[in-house]
């Protein structure tokens, strides 16, 4: 019930959405001689606020805390024995209709883990993701990335498929029932920097501790943080992302999915394993 309360919520709070529910509704009022001026007003007010919104860096300020709450991986020199590759980044249904792998803006996620397949060639690999979609046919994600991955020449008997899961934290308790970490393992996990919190802090609760190996900035940081965006869409896109994460964050708190609102380093692995 949780996930699909929150998938249509969120469709309907998105802002993107919102701002266009809010023209349209004004253009309706306008229609009507008494509310004309009223709806002619909500038009106008929410058309120049959809153009602030999407081409002033707002949301560029939203998505930073939430892209520097992880550093960077760094590699150590110390063994890596598996990496959890978190879903979101293909299209799922759309491969099955082409025939072929189909990534999205996110594809960082597949591309890094196959880099990091290359340098730990004797990690496991643990793709994680299910057809996380309310309408669709529901196509399972992590089956397609590990055919995918096969076809490149990784191994198969490297690769373990979770596909299950729809949510964030489904990733996080398939995932540890799959892999069955033990004490001393340690396990990169790899997703959008932006979304990399939520993902420890989930993964933390199920008691299963991860190395953060975040991709997939939005972000330049430093003073080009503060430069405006090209297009509307490309604003708005990044807006729709940077608040889904925050309303994630205090939804999967609030109902004791982590155990803290903004989980952070101090509540990762730090590089060694569950415990």
């Amino acid at each position: 019930m949780f996930y699909y309360v929150s998938k249509i919520a969120w469709f309907f709070t998105t802002p993107s959405n919102l701002l266009l529910s809010l023209i349209l509704l004004g253009l309706v009022l306008s229609l009507f001689k008494r509310l004309r001026h009223l709806g002619i007003w909500l038009s106008l007010v929410f058309t120049l606020a959809t153009i602030a919104l999407g081409l002033l860096p707002l949301a560029s300020y939203i998505l930073l805390p939430l892209e520097e709450r992880f550093p960077a991986f760094r590699d150590d020199g110390e063994p890596v024995d598996g990496i959890i590759l978190l879903g979101g980044a293909v299209e799922a249904s759309d491969s099955k209709t082409r025939g072929q792998i189909v990534s999205n803006e996110s594809a960082e996620r597949v591309l890094d883990t196959i880099q990091l397949a290359h340098r730990y060639p004797a990690a496991r690999i643990l793709i994680s993701g299910g057809g996380g979609t309310v309408f669709g046919d529901g196509a399972a994600e992590a089956p397609i990335i590990a055919a995918y991955f096969k076809t490149i020449g990784i191994d198969p008997s490297r690769i373990l498929i979770e596909d299950r899961s729809r949510t964030t934290a489904e990733n996080a308790v398939y995932s540890q029932e799959l892999a069955k970490p033990r004490e001393g393992e340690r396990w990169l996990l790899v997703t959008s920097a932006w979304h990399m919190p939520r993902a420890v802090g989930v993964f933390e609760k199920v008691g299963f501790l991860v190395t953060p190996y975040p991709v997939d900035f939005r972000t330049s940081g430093g003073s080009r943080t503060h430069l405006p965006f090209a297009f509307v869409s490309e604003g708005l896109r990044r807006l729709d992302i940077g608040t889904k994460e925050w309303a994630g964050l205090i939804a999967y708190y609030t109902s004791g999915r982590t155990a803290r609102l903004f989980p952070g380093p101090q509540d990762s692995a730090g590089g060694s394993a569950s415990r």
